[in-house]
């Protein structure tokens, strides 16, 4: 029986961002679950995930994008069936750690500067990269007709999930693969590779010339380390 394999999106972005991962997968007979992902709290987004998980039978390699690695370091706590973790230019957190701690951990994102910020009445702000800003700072390796398109279509992050500091994560005790961009303006080159050697990744691939939303601009590649991960549980 394949893995099942389900993917979840990052900030900034939605399911559709995994489209052309997704046409790659299908097309090795992998039944695809791309998860909806609130981007509210790190722990309810998490729990929204763990109920789809817990809605699938047989063996699942979760994979996630960006803020989705957090997401799923803590959605795959508890359920045995989730095989392999596949972290796509994400986010792995220790125990109590935010990705916003991450992020600063090393130099070079410049996330922060592009920034638009919408306050909400419960208090906490929705943000957004400005419109002029996507493209280099998020998408940069793609045409820019579509990066605009992505661009209107993001959604947004909660400043509740960029603070919250993560559960104990299930990459302690899962098999973990990485892939990531050389030329990542959210997330330091130096945290993913940090992040992907503390997990004590099986693999861990990094895309010369890539920026951070490599689900959408280089979707071979992100899709042979999910397959990777998906032949090691068959």
């Amino acid at each position: 029986m394949k893995p099942t394999i389900v993917l979840v999106h990052g900030a900034f972005a939605e399911s559709a961002s995994w489209n052309e991962v997704i046409g790659r997968l299908r097309a090795e007979d992998h039944r695809v679950v791309a998860a909806p992902n609130p981007l509210r709290s790190l722990s309810g987004d998490a729990a929204a995930v763990s109920a789809v998980l817990a809605s699938i039978d047989g063996p699942v390699v979760l994979a996630g994008h960006s803020y989705g690695g957090a997401v799923l370091s803590n959605a795959a706590v508890g359920h045995a069936h989730v095989k392999a973790l596949v972290y796509v230019a994400a986010f792995a957190p220790e125990a109590g750690e935010s990705i916003g701690q991450l992020s600063g951990m090393f130099p070079g994102s410049t996330l922060g500067e592009t920034l638009h910020e919408i306050p909400l009445p419960d208090g906490t702000v929705d943000l957004y990269i400005r419109q002029e800003k996507f493209h280099q700072q998020f998408i940069a390796d793609v045409p820019a007709g579509r990066a605009a398109l992505d661009a209107v279509t993001q959604r947004p992050l909660n400043t509740t999930a960029l603070n919250e500091g993560s559960g104990e994560p299930a990459w302690k005790t899962v098999p973990s693969w990485f892939i990531y961009p050389e030329l990542d303006r959210n997330i330091p080159l130096e945290a993913h590779r940090f992040m992907a050697k503390r997990a004590g990744a099986r693999t861990a691939v990094e895309l010369p010339g890539a920026s951070h939303a490599i689900a959408a601009s280089q979707p071979g590649p992100v899709a042979d380390v999910i397959l990777q991960a998906a032949a090691f549980v068959a």
